[in-house]
């Protein structure tokens, strides 16, 4: 038989659909070795996993070999072929096994008869999970084509076996007393108006749902504890079936709508709802006489104690998803109606959240987030603002005090709280919400090209960080893509997605622009944006730290094959690459030699991509304004960054709420930077646009342009007023504003000067 189309077997589709239908973590894995034996044709395939404690592998999962040995099997680090390809992070492919000088013959396993031997290590980031082995009696079975889909396979599967390889080493486990409730603080009373921070723009009203005072905050007891009930066993894996069934709905809805950061998110809910210790113990105390609410709030509290005291911060990131199961489980217990058990209409209260969270809470219909604390996470912010999910930041804790169930309105432009509005308040919001969704309606009523009053043209792109965002730009009339930021694939994601995951979501970019120009932003990690699966060592000072361009060039099994994937799609139609936090030529030269390498790397391969790919620099440090010069001269276009270039400039961390007085956009030397940099472009030719909040602020447009600026991009729902804003202006008269403002020394001189009717950084919103 020939061997299957290996796209099957590394779509995410089928491995989902073969862990929904798994009963316990164990099935699931078997169920992958007989799936990937299939279609590779292997008479033997095998998933060892990682056990952390001894940092022995393990063999989990067998087809072909002497089952005796699943469990039971276990090899150090760098003995045999699996461990010494595990231990040096390489695959490792033989025609004849016994002739590599690792080969370990493992007495009763019954490999003698296979020769063929293919092993790839399973990896989240650089860390080890594991690997994943096939074998065939025929010599030199399995050639380049097969390695590449192994490798393809074990990075689909990391996420999933990271999340298994975290419940199994948590088995055995201690219980431990987590019935301990702190002494709640006075709630507020009555209607109250508070005042927090912007994070996510748009209006919500909805009922409050406090997810987390803290990590270790257990889940409540609703009500009374119901009689013993014979017919409680019967109910709870109704319920149980239920909770099942709608998260696997969820996954599926989310994989449509958000392919590109939405793999798997739901996977560690469904690995934890099937591991024995949990669901199973639930089960074990209803048969003993716990009535079912009893039996799942006891469990979940255990295990939201065990994952928030473990050391490993993988384990701590699960803390909400056992308190989201249990309150689906109970939910479901309670005979509700609705078959959802979703957050619709609820919104929800917390310190904080990661940004997989969010993408959860947008699935599940959440009206709106509300942070507790004095700032919240950039990215956090701009990822929100992609799932139009409102969310703001209130350094208040009594909103953990609120009765579940308060009425409350969000307003995420404003950063406002009001806690049970009155009818006006909430008729108020109404109508603002109204005339926001005349915006769409004026923007098809605009010309698709911009031009000022005397005819010069301006470029309108979009910001956009989801491919569900490129459907929004185009309705708002933006004329191509001025900034995609490459990292939420990365960050919102619990492995490292492959290049070919990559090249699909940059591809489908490029192919829904029809043509427009796709601007590439290369990963931006770094600051207040991490990856959970590559720990970066604690810095005092993380946004002077390893971040964005640092961090790629240092560590390049990151960026070569987002290079890669980037070259590839951009043989659909026009795009850009441009490299993040450039602080010398030096940096940029290195960027652009890696680039060339995975230009000749993709040739020699015979695989299509773009020869000579169009290279540029954000400009966002006080560095590459002193030598805007010199990068205008060896790279093909600039772009402003003004959020971190104000951020820099000022020594402001924009996070920081207590230093929010600070940053101010209007600053002299900042307005100074934007103007120099556009004239080093204009000297050599090179265009310049400009992609933070600053050009989405109709106040500094006229600036903007009279510096000579001519490409904005920004956040597309900016893009109609921007549009309209544009047309009203004369060049002459913005030229002749920038020169006097160029001349102020002040900045109340300057805010005067530009008409701000409030300090700039109420305006913020976000971050490139």
């Amino acid at each position: 038989m020939k061997k299957d189309n290996v796209d099957l077997i590394c779509s995410v589709g089928e491995l989902a659909g073969i862990f929904e239908k798994s009963q316990s973590l164990d099935q699931f894995l078997q169920q992958v070795v007989s799936t990937v034996a299939w279609h590779m044709r292997a008479a033997v395939c095998s998933v060892y996993l990682l056990h952390r404690g001894s940092d022995k592998l393990v063999l989990t999962a067998n087809q072909g070999l002497n089952p005796a040995a699943v469990g039971t099997l276990r090899l150090r680090l760098g003995e045999g072929i699996v461990g010494t390809a595990v231990r040096e992070l390489r695959a490792i492919r033989e025609a004849h096994a016994r002739n590599n000088p690792h080969f370990k013959p493992i007495p009763d396993l019954d490999e003698e008869q296979y020769e063929a031997f293919l092993v790839v290590p399973i990896l989240r980031g650089s860390q080890r999970i594991g690997a994943l082995v096939v074998q065939d009696p025929q010599p030199n079975y399995f050639d380049e084509n097969d390695e590449k889909a192994l490798r393809a396979i074990a990075a689909q599967l990391a996420s999933t076996i990271e999340n298994a390889n975290l419940l199994l080493s948590l088995h055995p486990r201690d219980t431990a007393d987590t019935s301990a409730v702190p002494t709640p603080a006075k709630p507020l009373a009555g209607y109250q108006f508070l005042r927090g921070i912007a994070a996510s723009g748009g209006f919500a009203q909805g009922v409050t749902t406090v997810l987390a005072a803290d990590a270790t905050e257990p889940l409540a007891l609703p009500g009374k504890p119901p009689l013993a009930d014979p017919q409680a066993p019967m109910a709870f894996e109704a319920a149980l079936a239920r909770t099942e069934a709608q998260i696997s709905r969820l996954q599926a809805d989310m994989e449509e709508k958000l392919a590109d950061v939405a793999s798997l998110i739901f996977s560690a809910h469904l690995l934890i709802l099937k591991d024995e210790p949990f669901s199973g113990e639930m089960r074990a105390r209803i048969q003993r006489g716990h009535c079912p609410a009893t039996a799942v709030v006891e469990v979940v509290n255990e295990f939201i104690h065990l994952f928030s005291q473990s050391p490993n911060a993988g384990l701590r990131e699960k803390v909400l998803d056992v308190k989201d199961l249990g309150h689906r489980l109970l939910r479901n217990l309670s005979g509700s109606d609705d078959d959802q058990a979703d957050y619709r209409g609820q919104v929800l209260i917390a310190t904080n959240v990661l940004p997989s969270d969010l993408l959860k809470l947008s699935a599940q219909q959440a009206a709106a987030v509300v942070l507790v604390g004095s700032g919240a996470a950039t990215h956090l912010s701009v990822l929100a603002r992609s799932l139009n999910l409102p969310m703001v930041v209130v350094n208040d804790r009594r909103l953990f005090d609120l009765p579940e169930g308060t009425p409350v309105l969000v307003d995420g432009n404003q950063g406002t709280l009001f806690i049970r509005p009155g009818l006006e308040v909430a008729e108020h919001y109404e109508k603002l919400k109204a005339a926001l969704l005349k915006v769409e309606v004026l923007a098809a009523t605009l010309p698709p090209e911009t031009r000022t009053a005397d005819g010069c043209r301006v470029r309108l792109l979009a910001n956009i960080n989801l491919v569900s965002d490129v459907s929004v730009a185009l309705r708002l009339r933006a004329e191509g893509v001025g900034l995609y930021r490459t990292e939420f694939p990365f960050i919102v994601r619990n492995d490292l997605p492959s290049e070919e995951e990559q090249y699909r979501i940059y591809a489908a970019i490029v192919r829904e622009m029809h043509g427009r120009e796709v601007t590439f932003r290369t990963l931006d990690i770094g600051g207040d944006k991490a990856l959970s699966y590559f720990p970066i060592v604690n810095e005092a000072n993380p946004f002077l730290g390893l971040r964005a361009i640092r961090f790629s060039l240092r560590y390049r099994e990151f960026f070569a094959p987002q290079l890669r994937a980037l070259l590839r799609a951009g043989v659909g139609g026009p795009m850009r690459i441009m490299f993040p936090m450039i602080a010398s030529l030096d940096d940029f030269l290195a960027a652009r030699d890696v680039v060339w390498e995975c230009v000749a790397a993709l040739k020699h391969e015979g695989i299509p991509c773009i020869e000579a790919p169009v290279l540029g620099v954000m400009v966002e440090l006080p560095a590459a304004v002193e030598i805007a010069e010199d990068l205008a001269r060896e790279a093909e276009f600039l772009s402003l960054g003004s959020n971190d270039l104000v951020q820099y400039m000022l020594a402001v961390d924009r996070t920081n709420a207590r230093v929010a007085d600070f940053y101010r956009p209007d600053h002299p030397a900042v307005l100074r930077a934007l103007s120099r940099v556009v004239r080093a472009g204009q000297r050599f030719n090179r265009p310049v646009s400009i992609c933070g909040d600053m050009a989405g602020n109709p106040k500094f447009l006229p600036f903007l342009l009279g510096i000579g600026l001519r490409s904005l991009s920004l956040d597309a729902r900016h893009i109609p007023a921007i549009k309209q804003a544009v047309t009203g202006i004369r060049l002459t008269d913005a030229e002749a504003l920038a020169a006097r403002v160029l001349q102020l020394g002040r900045c109340t001189d300057i805010a005067r000067e530009l008409g701000l009717e409030r300090p700039p950084e109420e305006v913020y919103t976000g971050s490139p």
